[in-house]
């Protein structure tokens, strides 16, 4: 063999493994834009893939199998093929599945999505946290109360990207969080214990929460009474590992 002729075998090797084929793999669409005349941008969370960039070819045509199929927070059966960042969509089936209902569920799910828009980067599986954002889903088209459910899959959202919350124990102190007590939460040091006397009605304003709110996050048996608090605490860790730019769906619910 001739050395022009192993380059150009070997460049032709390169193209072909360069060139990921997907089939019927389950996903959600994140976020889609149109694209060019009758095109769809999209962006899909797949279970084995994580997020990847697809291009939906004609999926706005009035004649498209796709048109009404490629909606956020439906369960689909997708295949693609991907070279580099953006692969092209091949095929894509509808899973049967509990409509989402207009109103807080379809907000809170406009939220989901923007949040892990923001996390995480393409082709980063986390199955983990995929199966989930499908439960949650579910949840939310059953009419389940939200709140309690978002903090925890926020919380499980933060550990798949490698921020794991300390809620159980000071990480300083090595002190087991006391129901009882105040904390200052640093996202990166964990609870700090409040020395002083603390008052419920200006624990929000000094960014403090309290040890029996922590520990239901951490169990996941989340009370009523501890919501506010744990949303303003989620909203204040999130903000950190994620940066300063406001959420849309954010200010949509508002």
């Amino acid at each position: 063999m001739t050395g022009l002729t192993m380059n150009v075998s070997c460049g032709k090797w390169a193209l072909m493994s360069s060139l990921v084929k997907q089939e019927l793999e389950p996903c959600y669409v994140l976020h889609s834009r149109a694209f060019r005349e009758t095109s769809l941008l999209l962006e899909i969370f797949s279970r084995q893939q994580g997020r990847v960039g697809l291009v939906a070819r004609g999926a706005r045509s009035a004649k498209s199998r796709w048109r009404n199929v490629l909606q956020p927070f439906r369960p689909l059966l997708l295949s693609w093929k991907l070279r580099g960042e953006l692969g092209n969509l091949v095929e894509a089936e509808q899973v049967a599945a509990m409509p989402l209902q207009a109103g807080d569920a379809w907000f809170c799910s406009l939220y989901v999505n923007e949040l892990l828009m923001r996390a995480l980067h393409r082709s980063d599986p986390h199955p983990e946290l995929f199966d989930a954002y499908r439960l949650l889903l579910e949840q939310l088209a059953g009419q389940a109360e939200p709140q309690a459910r978002l903090r925890c899959f926020e919380k499980q959202l933060l550990e798949s990207i490698g921020f794991s919350m300390a809620l159980a124990y000071e990480p300083g102190s090595g002190e087991m969080v006391r129901a009882d007590a105040w904390y200052r939460y640093h996202p990166v040091a964990g609870p700090v214990r409040e020395q002083s006397t603390v008052d419920y009605a200006d624990s929000a304003e000094r960014n403090l929460v309290s040890g029996a709110a922590l520990l239901a996050l951490e169990t996941g048996e989340i009370g009523a009474q501890h919501l506010q608090e744990l949303k303003w605490l989620m909203r204040r860790v999130l903000r950190f590992h994620l940066g300063d730019k406001p959420l849309v769906s954010q200010s949509l619910f508002q």
